[in-house]
């Protein structure tokens, strides 16, 4: 019998890539390409953040230190400081479009989210024709304001609208006269604002109801709690998070609503129904003050952003995970 041979020593490799310098060059590698995959994805949003949201901003800023009548182009640019802001907080028809727009806004937000709250309970619940529902409620929140507007024109006419039509029938002579009157101006925005926005909030609340979690419930009716007590101990805190979301993009939304306004009612009849967003647009673009109409932002600027961080302060500790 032969001599088995030995086998021969494997071939070793003449660099290694194994070890802690490879490992981190191969981490170097994959993080460097995840960071530029990363920047190609947030790049279109992040040139239309610059260009359409943080550069205007920066440009109303320094208008509003200005005194620029834009007939007069850019020639006619006048440093003024404080000027505008003086101006604007003496400025008794601003304080009157500050006062509509709270009015507008402390109204239309609490019952757009009351509405939409009640609707998503409703609609969380077994009922036939729930899917349809729910897309039902939410279209108003998808079609334009022109569009809305344009319904609502139809709907409210103090001559032939089926609104009136109906109040007529059931014995009443003098029904308002809705968008063209003084008195129900404002509130009749504040209805059409309701009614294009509270199927939004119903999805958002409806969403919040659907991923709570179910033995908090149960065990709520194993102590006998009754559906009023469930809703007070469980439901409302769990949806505070929500809640607060939607009492801030609401309020944030219907303090700068413009298109209704400008559609329906221009402001008037007077000024009955002119907001701060319409009476800056007003100023900047049927009188041409530009330096103005900046200074008038920026104060509603500041009065949403204090009554954003009061509402992010209340929520504090009230939740049911806080």
């Amino acid at each position: 019998m032969s001599a088995s041979t030995p086998p021969a020593p494997s071939a070793q490799p003449a660099a290694s890539t194994d070890g802690p310098a490879g490992d981190t060059s191969k981490r170097r590698s994959v993080t460097g390409r995840s960071g530029r995959v990363g920047w190609l994805f947030i790049t279109p949003n992040l040139v239309g953040f610059l260009s359409f949201t943080l550069l205007p901003l920066l440009a109303a800023i320094a208008i509003a230190f200005t005194g620029w009548n834009v007939v007069s182009g850019y020639s006619g640019i006048t440093f003024v400081g404080l000027a505008n802001f003086a101006e604007a907080l003496g400025d008794g028809a601003l304080w009157g479009a500050a006062g509509r727009t709270l009015l507008y806004a402390g109204v239309g937000v609490p019952a757009t989210m009351l509405g939409g709250l009640g609707l998503a309970m409703l609609l969380n619940r077994d009922i036939a024709g729930r899917t349809f529902l729910r897309v039902l409620f939410f279209l108003p929140h998808v079609v334009t304001s022109v569009a809305i507007g344009l319904v609502w024109l139809l709907l409210l006419n103090p001559d032939s609208g089926p609104v009136n039509a109906g109040l007529r029938a059931v014995g009443i002579d003098a029904p308002p006269d809705w968008l063209v009157s003084q008195t129900w101006g404002l509130p009749s925005l504040v209805m059409i604002a309701v009614w294009s926005a509270v199927g939004y909030n119903a999805v958002i609340y409806l969403s919040a109801l659907q991923a709570m979690p179910v033995d908090l419930y149960e065990a709520a009716a194993l102590d006998g709690a009754s559906a009023f007590r469930r809703f007070t101990t469980v439901t409302w805190p769990a949806l505070m998070p929500t809640t607060t979301f939607l009492a801030i993009t609401m309020t944030i939304g219907q303090s700068q609503g413009f298109g209704l306004i400008a559609f329906l009612t221009q402001g008037g009849p007077g000024d009955s129904t002119t907001t701060l967003s319409y009476y800056m647009y007003q100023q900047g673009f049927q009188f041409y003050r530009f330096g103005y109409a900046a200074a008038v932002g920026m104060i509603s600027f500041v009065g949403v952003l204090l009554l954003t961080a009061f509402f992010w302060r209340f929520q504090k500790g009230r939740g049911l995970y806080t």
